[in-house]
């Protein structure tokens, strides 16, 4: 997911995001533990993206903007 279409959507949706994208994480996790991931790259991806849409929300929250 890019920048752009992290900004374009509102702090609910992508506190809705940031919900699917740990459990999706959790699964890899697990996956990865059992000998059963075939993309190890998706883990370092989905952090990524985590991370990204976290640094929206808080510049949001620091620019007084919802």
């Amino acid at each position: 997911m890019l920048v752009k279409e992290i900004r374009e959507k509102s702090n609910v949706e992508l506190l809705q995001e940031i919900d699917s994208l740990k459990e999706e994480l959790f699964n890899l996790r697990f996956q990865q533990a059992t000998g059963q991931l075939s993309n190890s790259a998706r883990i370092k991806t989905v952090r990524k993206t985590i991370a990204r849409i976290k640094t929206v929300i808080t510049e949001r929250s620091l620019s007084g903007q919802q």
